[in-house]
């Protein structure tokens, strides 16, 4: 725990661009641990923050109220939406089982290693929004500014994304086609903004409720796929491995022959990083969980099992099942099948002929969604938060209501769900595969901001006389796992639109090209603005705040309630949340 006296020069960091929201050194940097003691957490973290009571009641704070089973239940299941369900079918299709299974690992690996990264600073100072804060601290005011925006823009995309395929899914059930689509967006939208903006455990609880749906439907999907593998379906027919064999495990993709099975695989490493993106909420949601020192490095460990059972495991259970080459889903993902219809899981369970299990998926797979619209707007509202903590976005962004919720976040950022209803005129499953290549991209130029970020904070602590060995949670092969998720992601970034140049069979095609690499000049054009409007330094390790903001927390460690199982039925439960 850091001394008292030591704020004073916390005070002096503030002045540093990017680090803290302000520097006005006539006030009084009032005692966070005399603050919280006396009026609690809420109000000691925001003194803390801005370096006065004054500013921090003026604009309020954000509040702790999202419990352990929350924070637990986002890390397993809060943003497994459609790329899981829907997405997954295209890259199958395109590259066949093997290289969908290898695809699917070996992006989960790196964003294991990610994660780690992140994890480790979120429990350090776990602060609201998160990942603009961790850049502009320890890296450069200017990477905090492109990633801040970078996260808001993919998060509010993203939230378009959702909505658009939650349109699509429901006109699966023929009497929902007749209905226009504008209806239907217009509901969800309402749903997902009422359920962030009175209160964040009212998120809280929407996702665990959501995240407990997608949980049971992941799991009772891989064993429905094991009994049918095994001859347990109506049908008795045992699959075991045939598919990989006919038609084939790995499927050339632009190019014939062993190279054009590598471009397979290589085609499907897009397609994961989509499906694993949001992974990072659980860090975003840090700064508004309930003892997070306690509860983060738990949700982190438990990235890696989300990862394994539902993402490595489900696309294993995908290619036994059915073809690369099965009729019908090629003709719904060509046709824009509503719903259900151009999902792999749906196809499978016609070919095994189990009846009204269709309509069950489907139902999950609109919940599913719902639930990632819900969680992007609440994630693209923080990172607007955190811009503002940093200077970098409009200071009447930081007015939280007395529930401390950031509304006017939810409000800028739930308005850019209004370009859903391109839906009513472009068709809702062109809209939604616009808005998935648009932001596939985005999310990992995040995820390599958090490596760097890690890298510089590896090196901060070192350069403050800061041993890793005294962290809450330390984190496994490091900065050795930064730098092979910064690499990995290097790599799929640089070569993501490798289908867009001219071959033998195709022409280069400009429109896909921009699309794949349009994130790219829009990050380094944010970064480029910030640097010379602002003209931002490179934070040097032994000058990076690692500091403001960590004493509230610091404080409140010990007043957090220390749990205690009566039976073993409050074990069992203790242990799962």
């Amino acid at each position: 725990m850091p001394e008292k006296d030591s704020y004073e020069m916390m005070e002096l960091e503030k002045t540093r661009t990017g680090s803290a929201l302000y520097d006005d050194s006539s006030r009084m940097y009032d005692d966070p641990y005399r603050i919280t003691a006396e009026r609690g957490l809420q109000l000691g973290e925001a003194a803390d923050m801005y370096g006065d009571v004054e500013t921090a009641e003026e604009h309020g704070y954000v509040t702790r109220g999202l419990k352990s089973r929350h924070i637990q239940f986002i890390a397993l299941g809060g943003t497994i939406g459609t790329g899981l369900f829907l997405g997954i079918g295209r890259a199958f299709t395109m590259a066949g089982p093997l290289s969908l299974l290898l695809g699917y690992t070996f992006t989960g690996a790196a964003v294991y290693a990610m994660m780690q990264c992140l994890g480790e600073m979120a429990t350090w100072l776990p602060l609201p929004g998160a990942i603009p804060q961790f850049c502009a601290r320890y890296v450069d005011g200017a990477m905090g500014f492109a990633v801040g925006w970078n996260n808001w823009y993919t998060c509010s995309l993203t939230l378009c994304a959702e909505i658009s395929a939650a349109a699509v899914v429901i006109q699966f059930w023929n009497g929902a086609v007749d209905i226009n689509v504008a209806a239907w967006i217009s509901i969800i939208i309402v749903v997902v903004v009422a359920l962030n903006i009175f209160a964040v455990s009212i998120y809280g609880e929407a996702e665990f409720v959501f995240a407990s749906i997608k949980i049971i439907t992941i799991i009772g999907l891989i064993i429905f796929a094991f009994i049918i593998d095994l001859g347990g379906g109506p049908t008795r027919d045992r699959l075991g491995f045939r598919y990989w064999k006919h038609p084939g495990a790995m499927k050339p993709y632009i190019a014939d022959g062993n190279t054009g099975r590598f471009f397979g695989l290589f085609s499907t490493l897009v397609n994961a990083a989509y499906s694993y993106g949001g992974v990072e909420t659980v860090a975003v949601a840090a700064g508004e969980s309930e003892n997070p020192r306690r509860n983060i490095p738990k949700a982190v460990r438990r990235v890696f099992w989300r990862i394994l059972f539902f993402y490595v495991l489900g696309s294993l259970a995908i290619g036994v099942l059915i073809p690369y080459n099965e009729s019908r889903l090629l003709d719904a993902i060509h046709n824009g099948s509503p719903g259900g219809a151009a999902s792999p899981w749906v196809i499978a369970i016609y070919r095994a002929s189990v009846p009204v299990l269709p309509s069950i998926v489907n139902a999950v797979i609109l919940t599913s969604a719902t639930s990632s619209a819900n969680a992007f707007l609440y994630t693209g509202s923080r990172y607007l938060y955190a811009l503002a903590q940093n200077g970098q976005a409009p200071r009447f962004l930081l007015t939280c209501s007395r529930k401390g919720v950031p509304y006017w976040c939810i409000g800028i950022t739930a308005s850019i769900s209004l370009l859903t209803y391109m839906s009513c005129s472009a068709g809702s499953q062109s809209v939604f595969q616009w808005f998935q290549n648009l932001t596939a991209i985005t999310a990992i130029l995040t995820w390599m901001s958090v490596s760097v970020a890690y890298i510089r904070f590896h090196s901060a602590l070192r350069a403050q006389g800061i041993s890793r060995d005294t962290l809450v949670f330390k984190s496994r092969f490091q900065p050795y796992s930064a730098w092979f998720s910064l690499s990995f992601f290097g790599v799929i970034v640089f070569f993501n639109g490798f289908y867009t140049f001219p071959s033998k069979t195709k022409k280069f095609d400009h429109k896909d090209f921009i699309t794949a690499y349009v994130g790219i000049p829009i990050y380094c054009g944010l970064y480029l603005f910030w640097k010379v409007f602002k003209r931002t330094r490179w934070v040097r390790p032994e000058d990076a705040d690692i500091q403001t903001g960590k004493a509230a927390l610091d404080a409140a460690d010990a007043h957090w309630p220390e749990r205690k199982a009566n039976n073993w039925w409050e074990k069992i439960w203790f242990f799962i949340v």
